[in-house]
Formats: structure tokens, sequence, C-alpha cells
């Protein structure tokens, strides 16, 4: 699975820069035009704490909303390019998400991690229409599919609910020993449809994957810590050793009842991703024609 999101990410930007160059010059600049528009979408995330920690798995009874604004710009026939600022939350719960009666997934129904994160991005994006618009805003299809890929800046802060049912920011407490970003780069990538509503508006429909170079939107990565003592507070200590009640699974698959130090907590070189699938409402700002000047 993650080989075929690698060869999708691939495919698509391929598809966004060899677009023929033909197209730039048979659409005038009479014919480009911007778009504002804003987003709604479902926000939900691939790590550690899902049904299954890959890909594909993720829990839809974890899903929040995200909300955004976008500035369009058009090109050619095919090709625009789209800068996006939103924020969003994704979240996640051990004892809602891992079944204890799957073998591959009692360790993590026992870790019994909870966190939530919301996330503000900022990303610029291609995007590949596979119907072309040759013609000015007005006559544009009425019904485009397209693909887009790009690359993003976001930020976030994991937190969890702790013992006092308090919601406590979960990165200053190291709670794996290490020190992480809450943010960094991510390549944003997928498709969507738009429907052209009346000449101003176009109502879309889009699902994009972020994949991260980061393994902790989620505060969950590898082992826990092999000292107890380098948990320097009881929020610490309660994230990063005792939230079991002081068991844990080691990576053979056996329980220990009594220690976990050096123990997994996490699936090891999983990068965390997060998705979001929801409707664009786009209005089309009608370009300024300069009328010719007779002297």
């Amino acid at each position: 699975m993650k080989q075929f999101f690698t060869y999708t990410l691939t495919l698509l930007l391929a598809l966004v820069l060899l677009a023929p160059a033909a197209d730039a010059q048979q659409f005038t600049k009479r014919k480009q035009y911007n778009s504002v528009g804003v987003t709604l979408t479902a926000m939900n995330y691939f790590g550690d704490i899902t049904p299954k920690p890959s890909i594909p798995s993720l829990r839809f009874g974890a899903t929040r909303p995200n909300l955004g604004v976008t500035f369009t710009h058009r090109f050619t026939p095919r090709i625009s390019a789209r800068a996006g600022l939103s924020y969003g939350r994704i979240t996640g719960d051990d004892s809602k998400a891992a079944d204890q009666n799957d073998p591959d997934a009692k360790y993590r129904y026992n870790r019994n991690m909870n966190f939530r994160n919301d996330i503000a991005e900022l990303s610029a994006v291609a995007i590949f229409d596979l119907i072309p618009n040759r013609n000015n805003y007005i006559k544009r299809p009425d019904f485009v599919p397209y693909v887009f890929a790009g690359v993003a800046g976001y930020t976030g802060n994991p937190k969890g609910l702790n013992s006092s049912d308090n919601y406590v920011a979960l990165q200053p407490l190291r709670t794996e020993g290490v020190e992480y970003n809450r943010g960094g780069i991510a390549i944003p990538f997928g498709l969507g449809a738009r429907y052209k509503l009346n000449k101003s508006f176009d109502l879309g429909f889009e699902i994009g994957f972020r994949k991260t170079f980061n393994d902790y939107l989620d505060d969950v990565s590898t082992k826990y810590v092999s000292d107890p003592s380098q948990l320097a507070s009881g929020d610490a200590f309660y994230f990063g050793w005792d939230i079991t009640g002081g068991s844990g699974t080691g990576l053979d698959g056996t329980w220990n009842q009594n220690d976990q130090r050096g123990y997994q907590r996490g699936k090891d070189n999983e990068d965390d991703w997060y998705v979001q699938a929801g409707f664009t409402l786009n209005y089309i700002l009608a370009p300024r024609v300069k009328s010719p000047k007779f002297r």
C-alpha cells in the first residue's frame, strides 16, 4: 500500500509537470482568470492510534471538520495553481480504535493512548484538469475532473487527555525521551471534480492526502523510555509509562505485567499522514479586459 501511494504521487506530479507546452501558447491572457474559494472538509489521519497501524486504516468516528480558504489562478486550458490556508483537527483513541481481541492490536488497546492535534496548513499545489477549457471562464465545461499535487507547510500541537480529564500538550513531556517538531513539510496530492453552478460559481468535491515526514502527529512513534526517571512530570509519567497500568507488550508479542521499559509503544519508521475530503465553493473573479485605445 505504501508503494501504491508513492506510485500515485509520482504519476500525479508527472501529469502536472509534463502537460503540453502548446496549451500555454494557445491560452492568451484574456482567457486566464482567478478564483477564490472556501472549503469545508472532513479530516482524519493515518498513524499509530488507528484500527491498524497502516496507511489505509482510519476510524471514521475520529473524523473532525476542517475549514479553509483558497486562491486559484488558471494559466492554461488544463493547468492552474492554487494557494490554500486551512485549519482542522485530527484525533485518535486506542480505547475506541484498537480491538482487544485482535492479537496484533492488543498492545495498542492496553497502551490506551489518546490524542488530538489542531493543524494549520499553508499549501501550494498545481492542478491538472482532465478536461481542458480552451475558452474563457464563461464557456468553461460544466463538469471537470482533476488531479493535483504540490507542497505544504503545517504546524500543530498534539494534546492528550490526562488522568484529571484535562488536555495537556504532549510534545514538551518527551514521552518517548526524544524531541520532535510539531510542524514540518507535507506533500499534498489527490483528485477531485468541479461542477459549474453558473457563470461565477463552481462547486467542487476533493479528496486530498498529506504525506508528512513526521511520526509524531499523535505523539507515538517507537518505544517506551528505558528509564522512567527520564519522565520529569506526572503527566509525562502518565502518558509515557503508566497509562497502561504498569504493563506492556514486547516486540515479540509477549505480555509483561510489571514493566514496559524499552517495549513497543508505536510502529517504527512509519510517518503519519492526514487526509481531507469535502467540498469547495469557488467564486470566479471576472478578468478585466482592456479596451483598445483609438487616437
